[in-house]
């Protein structure tokens, strides 16, 4: 009980430090741009620096949070499905039909022959409507979601497919290369606030959905067969967990692109710290990636500013380095013990 009342207060503890990083990151993130701290400073009588500050460096910063946010939720939930601490939101095809459909979205626009509502729909849409027919399509290959491993296996088939062929689309009409190499690359640009609006309308009811079925996880820990046995409803909460990691990788890569690596830190970060139930580590999880996105998002500002770098590579180096430290690290207490 001592230890279990512990590890509470350390994830109370961590979600506080996480809150407070996020008030501190997005004060930070409306100072960071090509004018610096400039336009914070004459944002009161300056119409002008008003407007970059309020309607291009806000709605960018928390775009981010509210990306890396979603993420991390999606994150958590697909380590918990999967059983597989290596799993990470783009398990079902997500991205490769994300990249899929934003290609063939510039072919038809750039072409002239792209429908009215192809054009109403944008680049956005069209990428969260590719995102979620690979989901569908990786869920009628598995025959549903009752399979975990032929699920985990579909996904990467699906992945794999689509991948190939969002590469095969680039090289036929090399003009898509450059808008969908800044998509792959993953940016927070054109996050403005009706993304913001957008992302945060998947989130919060997407937490809500994950947490009532975080049960579901924490049985699936002692295994499939055990948690059937304990009478928990798997195969429907499951299925709604599919579709809050769907739901959440899709409007988050939609709109920022494909940004490597936050789902799949998020999750390790927070269990370093703390070991809790899956209930408390969607929570966590979630606000892990937020302030994870956010912090590269700002650096990928200000490292190089006026230029900034592809916030999708940043990512990329410094999960991929946490994840080899990490590997290291649990290596040499393994040979340790």
């Amino acid at each position: 009980m001592r230890e279990i009342s512990r590890q509470q207060r350390r994830a109370l503890v961590l979600g506080a430090v996480l809150l407070l990083l996020t008030v501190a990151g997005l004060l930070l993130g409306a100072s960071v741009g090509s004018t610096g701290l400039e336009s914070l400073r004459s944002m009161h009588r300056d119409a002008l620096a008003w407007q970059i500050v309020w309607d291009i460096r806000v709605p960018r910063t928390l775009g981010a949070w509210l990306a890396g946010a979603l993420l991390g939720l999606a994150g958590a939930i697909a380590q918990g499905l999967f059983r597989n601490p290596l799993a990470d939101p783009y398990l079902l095809g997500s991205a490769s039909g994300a990249s899929l459909g934003m290609a063939l979205a510039l072919v038809l626009l750039g072409g002239g022959v792209a429908a009215p509502w192809l054009r109403q729909l944008g680049l956005t849409g069209a990428a969260f409507i590719g995102a979620m027919a690979a989901v569908l399509l990786t869920l009628a290959l598995a025959s549903g979601v009752q399979h975990t491993l032929r699920l985990l296996l579909a996904g990467v088939v699906v992945g794999v497919v689509l991948g190939a062929m969002s590469s095969l689309t680039m090289l036929l009409v090399p003009e898509v290369m450059q808008t969908l190499q800044a998509f792959i690359l993953g940016s927070t640009a054109f996050v403005d606030w009706a993304a913001c609006a957008l992302m945060a309308a998947v989130l919060l009811p997407g937490l809500l959905l994950a947490w009532a079925g975080s049960h579901v996880l924490d049985g699936l820990t002692l295994g499939e067969a055990t948690a059937t046995s304990l009478g928990l409803p798997v195969a429907t909460l499951r299925a709604v967990l599919v579709v809050v990691l769907a739901l959440a990788t899709g409007t988050a890569v939609a709109q920022t692109g494909l940004i490597g690596f936050v789902g799949l830190a998020a999750p390790h970060l927070v269990r370093s710290v703390t070991k809790t139930t899956h209930g408390r580590l969607i929570l966590l999880s979630s606000l892990m990636g937020g302030v994870l996105l956010m912090a590269a998002d700002t650096l990928a500002r200000g490292l190089l500013a006026p230029q900034e770098l592809p916030v999708g590579v940043l990512t990329a180096v410094l999960g991929g380095s946490y994840l080899l430290w990490l590997m290291h690290h649990q290596g040499v207490q393994g040979r340790g013990a």
